[in-house]
């Protein structure tokens, strides 16, 4: 990222006195967050004065330039053949004017903006190829970090992304920004056809999606969205922060004025930015000030006599700039969970096998640290033994309660806990499977004095003769799925020894999914260029995804379960509509959530429309498509999902069947499965 902090004493004059002197801070402090979206731009003309360029814009108090490297006059068709073959190509200086960490952290190369690889003009699409090889190779030479690409011309942009592509191919780690303009009529007659576009419908998505799609998705083509003065839906914004977008170009001409006579920005740019902020998305300023503010006012006098004492000039757009960094200052900070779990954001890790591994004493570690949701389990387990034992039995009956799936003891504490808020005897049954997690339970029950009241029992719930029956049994064996750690099996072995009239907690649980836009998490899985990977589900901290319409309920199993025909497997069909404002969408698989009912009205999920607050237990699941599906506007999305069960394993199978049709993924489990 395009952090101040990588350069050191460069002996490069005016340019050094800059940066010792802009080393404050981008746009400000801000408590947790190390993203690139602290970090904020220009966009420059062409200057071929590099140092002087990068001196004043960073000087000004933005952190990187986003700059033309080639004369805009230049075209290789007007460069006779003896000064092409040994001339000097008119880049903006030598690579010498700049250290390497000032170009790499500093600059963002602009590709020239005339360059159009789809025109029907000949030459001018020959020249724009030359050109465009050209300057990528000499960004390249320069180690910079990205390149912003003039947004293509038309509706069709097969050429310019065949030779984008094969620059991409063999590309070092530069990130190369698409600039595509935020726009979406809200007419949506002609939505879902690119050809469309320019015949006064426009959905500049379609654009992206058709270029992307050329180059294969590939993870080095990102977005830089131009946004304009006015927005599309909220529906239609919401796409985008599933997509790779790295970076948004904001247009002076975007500002209002304030009753001041500062720039500022519309309620609803204002939101769209902090959406920016929060997903990592890099703020640059273009265009030429428009504000003509208010002469000596005692705030510039406060704020920036620091760009007078040197007797340099304040930068025009250092108002906008501050504004901007305003908007980012403003923003709550981020709670301490969310700091937490930053390292887990995007982040995919195989589902947990309980069953067939041991957890490690970290994970329990981790899980035992999760207080709302023990303190649900307390609450649930209160009112159910209320329920049983009528006050006046209180003292002569004690409720048998087994806690199945013990671990090192947290719900054995909470039922503890209920039985002395209910004021009600509790004996209590601890079984666990885990002989190592058992050492931690025999030391926890010695050192709390619970001898005469908790038995251990070091066994797997499946295989255990219970002494006696039990009025509640007590489980915490949810996934991110609800049943993907296989709580239905295990708690159907353990049912066994529950009373007729006996009370399970949970009581029962259901699984959600929703599609979603998610080309991060997309790219991720086919780093692995194999199949194995697309057909995982995984577990993983959601955050650079669109969610394109609300979840809806997929399987539910429901304890105790006496039914004699009783079977796992299952199998839904489930159709989604995205919001007709929308426009098309891309999706890249499922999010899947659970939420679980512990006894009555107490419940306890991930869900997002009714998640228990501050609950870091469990991350949502993913399951990913091997080919993402286009969805286009108005198109309903079929999902179907199978949860099937063999004699030592249970798995998922999951296809779309429209608005395209996918491979049923995961066929017989044979590449991700849970052991029984």
């Amino acid at each position: 990222h395009y952090s101040l902090a990588s350069v050191k004493g460069d002996s490069f004059g005016s340019l050094s006195l800059s940066l010792k002197k802009s080393l404050k801070m981008p746009l400000g402090e801000r408590l947790g967050d190390k993203s690139d979206s602290r970090f904020c731009g220009v966009e420059t003309e062409f200057n071929d004065d590099m140092p002087q360029l990068l001196s004043f814009n960073i000087n000004g108090g933005f952190d990187f330039v986003v700059a033309q490297l080639m004369d805009p006059a230049y075209r290789p068709s007007l460069m006779d053949n003896d000064s092409s073959r040994y001339g000097v190509l008119p880049f903006a200086g030598s690579d010498l004017v700049l250290s390497p960490s000032q170009w790499a952290s500093h600059v963002v190369g602009k590709i020239s903006s005339w360059i159009d690889l789809d025109s029907e003009d000949e030459i001018l699409r020959k020249d724009s190829e030359i050109a465009l090889k050209q300057e990528l190779a000499w960004a390249s030479h320069l180690s910079l970090q990205a390149c912003l690409l003039p947004a293509p011309k038309g509706a069709s942009c097969a050429n310019y992304a065949r030779c984008v592509n094969q620059i991409l191919q063999n590309l070092n780690n530069m990130q190369l920004w698409l600039r595509i303009p935020l726009e979406k009529s809200d007419d949506d007659a002609t939505s879902g056809n690119p050809d469309n576009l320019g015949e006064g419908q426009i959905d500049s998505w379609e654009l992206w999606n058709c270029f992307r799609l050329l180059c294969e998705h590939h993870s080095q083509l990102s977005i830089a969205l131009d946004v304009l003065s006015s927005l599309p839906s909220a529906n239609s914004l919401g796409r985008w922060f599933g997509e790779s977008v790295r970076a948004a170009i904001i247009h002076t001409n975007c500002f209002l004025t304030n009753a001041r006579g500062y720039p500022c920005l519309s309620k609803r740019h204002q939101e769209l930015m902090t959406g920016f902020f929060n997903h990592s998305i890099q703020i640059v300023i273009s265009g030429k000030s428009v504000h003509n503010l208010p002469i000596g006012s005692s705030e510039l006098a406060a704020n920036h006599t620091d760009n007078h004492a040197d007797g340099i000039q304040r930068h025009p757009l250092r108002s906008y700039l501050d504004y901007v960094a305003h908007l980012y200052q403003s923003m709550e900070p981020l709670p301490e969970e969310e700091r937490i779990e930053l390292g887990y954001r995007d982040f995919l890790q195989s589902p947990l096998q309980p069953l067939m591994d041991n957890l490690e004493a970290q994970t329990y570690e981790i899980f035992e640290k999760d207080t709302n949701k023990y303190i649900q389990y307390q609450r649930a387990i209160c009112k159910a033994l209320l329920d049983r034992i009528p006050d006046e039995k209180a003292s002569s009956l004690t409720t048998v309660l087994m806690v199945v799936g013990a671990g090192r003891g947290p719900l054995v504490r909470a039922s503890l806990q209920a039985a002395e808020e209910a004021s009600r005897k509790l004996r209590v049954y601890a079984v666990e499977k885990n002989p190592n997690a058992v050492v931690t339970l025999h030391s926890l029950v010695k050192l709390e004095g619970w001898e005469n009241i908790v038995t251990i029992v070091s066994s797997d719930m499946r295989c255990w003769d219970a002494p006696e029956k039990a009025d509640i049994l007590v489980s915490e064996l949810l996934g991110s799925f609800g049943d993907n750690e296989l709580s239905p099996e295990c708690l159907d072995g353990a049912q066994r020894f529950l009373k007729q009239d006996g009370i399970s907690i949970p009581s029962s649980y259901t699984s959600f999914i929703q599609p979603v836009t998610a080309a991060k998490l997309y790219n991720d899985v086919k780093l692995h260029k194999d199949l194995v990977h697309f057909e995982t589900a995984y577990v993983v901290k959601l955050h650079r995804v669109a969610r394109l319409a609300p979840s809806q309920p997929v399987f539910t199993f429901t304890h105790p379960d006496y039914s004699t025909k009783k079977s796992n497997q299952r199998y839904k069909k489930l159709r989604f509509e995205i919001p007709s404002d929308t426009g098309s969408a891309m999706v890249h698989g499922f999010a899947g959530y659970f939420d679980a009912t512990l006894y009555k009205d107490v419940h306890l999920g991930i869900e997002p429309s009714m998640a228990t607050p501050n609950m870091f237990s469990w991350f949502p699941i993913f399951f990913p498509l091997r080919t993402p599906i286009c969805v286009p506007s108005g198109s309903p999305l079929e999902v179907h999902l199978w949860r099937c069960c063999g004699p030592t394993k249970v798995w998922y199978e999951w296809c779309v069947n429209s608005a395209s049709t996918s491979a049923i993924h995961n066929c017989n489990g044979r590449s991700y499965w849970v052991g029984l």
